[in-house]
Order: C-alpha cells, then sequence, then structure tokens
C-alpha cells in the first residue's frame, strides 16, 4: 500500500477530502429527498452563494471543473466565437479539446511568461470584427490562482474586464483555486470576482478538501436564462445533488475554505524557503498561492519520482511543478528537501 498511498507534490486533486467535508455526507444522508437540485440542502448551498457574492446571482453545481469551464463558457458564446486565453490556460491544455468542441469557438492563446493576461497581450486577437471568415472574439478566459501559480491583482482583473466589455465582450474566470488566490490577496471571493468586473466563475472546491463538485457562478442573471438545459444536455445535472450541496455548505461554513488554502499557501512558503537553500535548484515563478516551478538538475528527476509524485512541467528545462495541499505536511517537506540533496 505504501507505493499505492505514498505522500507527493503532484496535484492539489492527489490529497484526501477533508473530514468535515466527509461528515456532510454523513449529515445529509438521511431518508430521501427531492433529487436534480430541488432539496433543501441544494438551496441552503445557494444560499450560502448569495451571503457571499449578492442576490442577483444565478449559482448551479456540476460535477467537475472542466464541466464547469466548458459550460460556462457555452452559455455565453456562439459557434462563430472565439475565446483568448493564456497558451497555459487549463481549458486550452487539459481539457482535451472539450472546450472548442462543446463551444465551437476558436481558442486564440497568447503567449504569457506568468500565466496571466494583460490587455496589451489580448491585443494581438483583437481584429476581425464584422468580417465573416473571422472567428469573432467573444470572451477573456483568465485562471485565478493561474496554472503559473500566480495570482490576479483585482485591479489586473478589473482593467480586463474593463477591456473586454468595452469591447462587447465578456471575462470567464477559471476559479478552480479561487480560495488559494483569496489567502494570496488577503481578501473575499467577491472583491476580485464580482466586483472586479467578472461575468462567469467556475468556483471550484475540489483542490482544496472537497470530494468533488464545482459551482457555476452567473454574476449577470440573463447569462443563464436558459443554463439549466445546458447544464443537463452536458451530463452534469447530479441526480442526488444534496450530495455536492452539502459539500459547499462545509466548505463555506465557518471559513472552512479559508483555513485549508490558508495551510496549502503556506506550505508552498515552506517548501520555497527549503529548496532555495539547495544551490542547484532554480525558482522560476514566484510563489503566491500553493504551486512551486523550479527547475532541477535533470537527472534527479527520476529517481525523485520514484519516491514522490511530481509533475515535469518543461522537459527541455527540467523545470518542475510541486504542488502543496491542505494535508501537506512539514515533514513531508523536510523529507522531500532532503531527498533532493541526497540525489544532487
Amino acid at each position: 500500500m505504501e507505493s499505492i498511498n505514498k505522500r507527493g507534490f503532484a496535484s492539489d486533486n492527489n490529497s484526501g477530502v477533508h473530514p468535515n467535508i466527509l461528515k456532510s455526507f454523513e449529515q445529509v444522508n438521511i431518508g430521501h429527498t427531492i433529487a436534480y437540485g430541488d432539496d433543501i440542502y441544494t438551496q441552503q448551498a445557494v444560499a450560502k452563494f448569495k451571503e457571499i457574492f449578492g442576490d442577483d446571482i444565478e449559482v448551479f453545481f456540476v460535477f467537475i471543473g472542466s464541466a464547469a469551464n466548458v459550460l460556462g463558457l457555452q452559455s455565453i458564446t456562439q459557434r462563430h466565437n472565439a475565446i483568448i486565453c493564456a497558451d497555459t490556460a487549463h481549458i486550452n491544455v487539459d481539457e482535451c479539446g472539450a472546450p472548442e468542441r462543446f463551444t465551437s469557438c476558436k481558442l486564440l492563446t497568447v503567449a504569457s511568461p506568468n500565466g496571466k493576461l494583460t490587455v496589451d497581450m489580448v491585443k494581438k486577437h483583437m481584429h476581425g470584427f464584422g468580417f465573416q471568415h473571422h472567428a469573432q472574439p467573444k470572451v477573456i478566459s483568465i485562471s485565478q490562482v493561474s496554472e503559473l501559480g500566480t495570482v490576479y491583482k483585482p485591479s489586473e482583473v478589473r482593467t480586463l474586464a474593463d477591456f473586454a466589455h468595452s469591447n462587447n465582450m465578456l471575462l470567464h474566470m477559471d476559479g478552480a483555486r479561487l480560495a488559494n488566490a483569496a489567502v494570496s490577496l488577503n481578501m473575499g471571493f467577491r472583491e476580485f470576482t464580482r466586483d472586479a468586473g467578472v461575468d462567469v466563475l467556475s468556483f471550484g472546491g475540489t483542490k482544496n478538501g472537497m470530494m468533488y463538485g464545482e459551482a457555476i457562478v452567473f454574476f449577470n442573471k440573463q447569462l443563464a436564462h436558459d443554463f439549466m438545459y445546458t447544464r443537463k444536455q452536458g451530463l452534469q445535472l447530479a441526480s442526488k445533488m444534496r450530495y455536492i450541496s452539502a459539500q459547499f455548505i462545509a466548505y463555506l461554513n465557518n471559513n472552512q475554505w479559508h483555513g485549508t488554502a490558508t495551510h496549502s499557501n503556506r506550505m508552498a512558503k515552506i517548501l520555497e524557503e527549503k529548496v532555495r537553500q539547495i544551490s542547484s535548484v532554480q525558482i522560476t515563478q514566484p510563489v503566491e498561492a500553493n504551486a512551486v516551478f523550479a527547475i532541477v538538475p535533470s537527472h534527479i528527476i527520476p529517481k525523485l519520482q520514484e519516491e514522490y509524485f511530481f509533475s515535469v512541467w518543461d522537459e527541455d528545462k527540467s523545470e518542475v511543478r510541486w504542488m502543496t495541499s491542505w494535508d501537506t505536511t512539514e515533514d513531508d517537506i523536510e523529507k522531500f528537501a532532503a531527498k533532493i540533496r541526497e540525489l544532487i
């Protein structure tokens, strides 16, 4: 079992489920209730989101983050549209072409050294409007936290939102690690999402201690006018939705999300401090959330992976990605750093 359940730094998806989330299943696993989201627990979970973001929103629960992104984007685009994103964006790299297949939109990518978009980067794709031979840009999609572990400041989000809206476009945010961003920014969710001009948000929980379940939040209710059909057709309408909803209730109650994300981010800073002391390791991105990117001697990677899960980000540069999680311990980090020193 050690080889199956060994500790690692590959992904915050690899960690288990927080005990409070597991308890939430027991708390709602009583008797019968209405299926497909018409239950009291889903109502309570939606109410939690409205406490955070305001009453005039629409919230829909789905199983996974890719579905949240794909269906959210599908609901705000037409087949002839284009979606602008960073070349490292999850929707571009890690969703198996689903955004393009299900939206029928073209993804227009922008090279970004830190995973974040700026207006100047986006402008390269701002042409061909009204020209029937070109896909029409409609959405700017950003990730918060970015795929390179960097965090958008509210002002950066607002600048992109204002630019999008001034060009009759919308701003979508992939918030798979939204809690880690909130902790990094030391603010609530609303301040760098709705208040900063985001139109549609994929609100993640799986990477921060939930078992499964994500939310799609529409800050303009008109954008969600027929989303119930989009979700059903997209195979994301849970029959026993109370088990997703119960997790979100536990996740948002008493700032559970804040405690787990705070720990995860703190572990990443400790990991950064430990590996910076190793002369052969070069940190390549600022550590702003729960990811550490580093260049390491290529010869140690296979042997290190025999004992610890982690991903090689760029083989040509020997760049790796180490992710911390809500259950990462300082002992995990001490042993990991010691192993790197031993192999070097």
